[in-house]
């Protein structure tokens, strides 16, 4: 739950907000983390010292379902000249790190990135009339930051998020999202680490799957092209009725080109999927993969679960693009948020039992095998195959209901167990073909 006031009100949660000439005493009780990114702030808005201000009542750190502590809300004039309309610009507090105390991200060093490194921010296209900024982007801005605390997923400028919904609750197009660079918001250096701005790009369905089948930077690059689909500074407009391909139909062959050339820079999703294996009979009714210990199943290996992950943030291949996984909001809208979650590795299971030395596991060469998507998973095997193992890469679906992984890789890919001669092999639960 969270209210809405200006950021300079006094309130039993946070003091005003300070700027170059914030009063000593307010700026030595003030978070430094967060004095920090205020300081970025007022360099764009110095006269805007009290923004409106989204702020969660309970927070995070004490139990409540918010992460973001704030979001605070400026009004940018734009550029006419530049084809850069009037709008809201939006930024987050609390996916850094903002007290250095632990109570929310480990203190690492000023060195490395301030808790996950990155504060979310987002541009909404000022409506005529408009007078004050609509909060349903800080609702959008905690759904993102509730799916990195849970999953431990980052994101990066490139990224993708399937939404399936338009972002303001409404009958709009724009029902997904791309992550950019901020255009404006230059990284800021913490007492407790670095910290960079993603901007939030609303998108229509076929722009999300153009980013899927080629990459998320070269449709950002098109949208900056188009002053109503977003411009230079990427706005977004939720009243866009047009996707740039039916705007500009020109575009669409720039897209095919790409994915002709490049093939496509997502090498893994997190889904609902599954595999069988064939070539031996089930060891229980609900699981025939798993190798069991004693009356355990088996968990991924602490190696296992690193090399997965790598493949998902990185790939095996070099200059590979990190992979967002398509988040749904009604899965996110459902989680329990009586108490804060626990924040753990993205393929870590749930399970108490102990996890297998990945020496004790052998890789094993099944006859055949049998795999289960759901129909949005099932969708992406022409991108695999099209965008990735054509131009000799791989591809990876992680489970998100069960502990296990499944990857398509072609021939050469380093690091794969699965080979032409063995196509079908399985490292406890994680399948390669």
């Amino acid at each position: 739950m969270a209210e809405l006031r200006p950021s300079g009100a006094p309130g039993p949660t946070a003091p005003p907000a300070p700027g170059p000439t914030a009063p000593p005493a307010f700026a030595s009780l003030f978070p430094p983390g967060l004095h920090a990114i205020y300081g970025e702030c007022r360099r764009l808005y110095p006269d805007q010292p009290n923004p409106l201000q989204v702020t969660a009542i309970v927070k995070y750190w004490l139990g409540g379902p918010d992460p973001l502590d704030y979001v605070s809300m400026y009004r940018n004039v734009g550029s006419p000249s530049a084809n850069i309309p009037e709008h809201w610009h939006y930024v987050s507090f609390g996916l850094s790190d903002l007290y250095g105390d632990n109570r929310v991200h480990e203190f690492t060093g000023t060195d490395g990135p301030s808790g996950f490194g990155f504060e979310l921010t987002f541009r909404l296209k000022r409506e005529t009339g408009e007078s004050a900024p609509p909060t349903w982007p800080a609702e959008l801005m905690q759904g993102l930051a509730r799916y990195v605390f849970q999953s431990e997923n980052t994101f990066c400028s490139g990224d993708h998020v399937s939404w399936h919904s338009p972002l303001d609750n409404s009958e709009s197009r724009i029902q997904h999202m791309l992550l950019t660079e901020d255009p404006q918001m230059q990284p800021v250096q913490t007492p407790f680490g670095v910290v960079t701005f993603l901007q939030i790009v609303g998108v229509c369905t076929e722009e999300l799957h153009s980013a899927q089948q080629w990459n998320g930077q070269g449709i950002l690059e098109l949208l900056r092209t188009v002053p109503v689909a977003g411009g230079p500074w990427l706005i977004t407009d939720m009243r866009r009725g047009e996707t740039i391909f039916e705007i500009d139909p020109h575009l669409q062959e720039r897209v095919d080109k790409g994915i002709e050339t490049d093939g496509s820079n997502l090498s893994g999703v997190s889904a609902k999927c599954a595999w069988d294996d064939l070539s031996r009979p089930p060891e229980d009714d609900e699981d025939s993969r798993s190798i069991c210990v004693g009356t355990q199943p088996r968990r991924l290996s602490g190696k296992d679960t690193e090399q997965i992950r790598e493949t998902l943030r990185r790939g095996l291949e070099i200059n590979s693009k990190p992979v967002l996984p398509p988040i749904n909001p009604q899965r996110q809208n459902g989680l329990a948020h009586d108490r804060a979650p626990s924040r753990k590795d993205s393929l870590e299971s749930d399970s108490s039992t102990a996890i297998i030395p990945h020496e004790l596991i052998r890789t094993r060469q099944l006859e055949s095998v049998h795999l289960k998507f759901n129909q949005e998973s099932g969708a992406l095997i022409p991108l695999c195959l099209r965008g990735r193992l054509l131009h000799g890469r791989h591809f990876t679906y992680k489970s998100i209901t069960g502990d296990m992984a499944i990857t398509f890789v072609s021939t050469g890919v380093e690091g794969a167990f699965a080979t032409e001669e063995h196509p079908y092999a399985a490292h406890g639960p994680w399948l390669q073909l």
